[in-house]
């Protein structure tokens, strides 16, 4: 396969962009480490609590889920063919949020029953929205509409679950659904790192197929590739990355919208590319994750509030040109 010159240029870049950002990310808290002590730290030569422990998995976390916010953002604007068919936009973070609010609120709220509620709210909002927006045929633009009109409607059912919560529960709830890697430790990642390393080994193997359905449906069917499997496991591993996600951090706005068409723009290449995608998710949580906790220091904000405002200037630009474009 070949591969274009600008893509392997555009990748080498934001992969010493990645570096540079984790390199600051661990050197950078309430106390700051010099690079040579991380180094010594990492290689295993000196032992530290707060950089091994505390700032290397929130580091690490930022990297993973924003890569996986990246290629979820890229499935569905692939899917739906249109730059505002990101999870977020048509309403699958509001439905992992039902999911997890029910753990909460019902269930004791263990790790694991967010975790399967996230992922099961997810789908079923996604099945909503498919089979409302099939009519004789899959268009994007109606996936669209219909997922903005579903995400304000679980939007409202989530309000009304945490206005009906007890107390203690509708506290915890609201400051979850801020989007945060404040706490995120060891015991957090373990399980939602190989869930989304499989499930971008498992849409990786279909790339190809990917790129043929990118030109046209034509195109597509006449070269062999199965749309209906196709669309089917592109809902399926965009869902769970965005569900993974949210069960551990909550759900962060906005990644998934911008990354890919920033990636795309950078890579100039036809469809939304998963890496530069991936690549791009990684860094702007990267991003938005530090300024969160330099801006009020020592008061670190939640990361979502961060990528909300910067997302939001971004929405406004891309409705602009949209409308322009029409």
């Amino acid at each position: 396969m070949r591969v274009e010159r600008r893509t392997v240029v555009l990748v080498t870049v934001l992969t010493a962009l990645i570096l540079a950002l984790a390199l600051v990310g661990l050197c950078y808290g309430a106390s700051w480490s010099t690079p040579r002590e991380v180094f010594a730290v990492l290689s295993g030569a000196e032992p530290s609590v707060v950089i091994q422990d505390w700032r290397l998995p929130r580091v690490l976390a930022a990297l993973v889920f924003g890569a996986a916010l990246g290629v979820a953002g890229a499935l569905f604007q692939n899917l739906t063919r249109n730059p505002m068919g990101s999870p977020d936009v048509i309403g699958l973070d509001a439905g992992a949020y039902t999911g997890a609010l029910v753990a909460l609120t019902v269930l004791s709220g263990t790790s694991a029953q967010l975790a399967v509620g996230s992922v099961l709210g997810g789908l079923v909002v996604a099945a909503v929205i498919y089979l409302l927006a099939y009519d004789r045929g899959f268009s994007g633009l109606r996936l669209v509409v219909i997922g903005v009109a579903v995400n304000a409607m679980v939007t409202a059912l989530n309000s009304w679950i945490v206005l009906r919560a007890e107390l203690e529960v509708a506290i915890a709830a609201v400051g979850w659904s801020a989007g945060s890697l404040n706490d995120v430790g060891w015991e957090d990642v373990g399980i939602p790192f190989t869930v989304i390393g499989v499930l971008l080994a498992l849409i990786a193997t279909r790339a190809h197929a990917m790129h043929q359905a990118s030109l046209g449906d034509a195109v597509a069917v006449t070269t062999g590739v199965g749309l209906d499997r196709l669309r089917l496991l592109m809902v399926v591993v965009g869902v769970g990355c965005t569900a993974t996600v949210t069960a551990v951090a909550g759900p962060i706005a906005f990644i998934a919208l911008a990354a890919p068409q920033i990636g795309r723009r950078l890579a100039g290449a036809p469809g939304v590319p998963l890496l530069p995608a991936a690549l791009t998710g990684a860094v702007l949580l990267q991003g938005a994750d530090l300024i969160a906790q330099m801006l009020l220091a020592p008061v670190s904000l939640p990361v979502g509030v961060v990528s909300t405002a910067i997302g939001g200037c971004y929405l406004i630009w891309l409705l602009t040109k949209e409308v322009r474009r029409a």
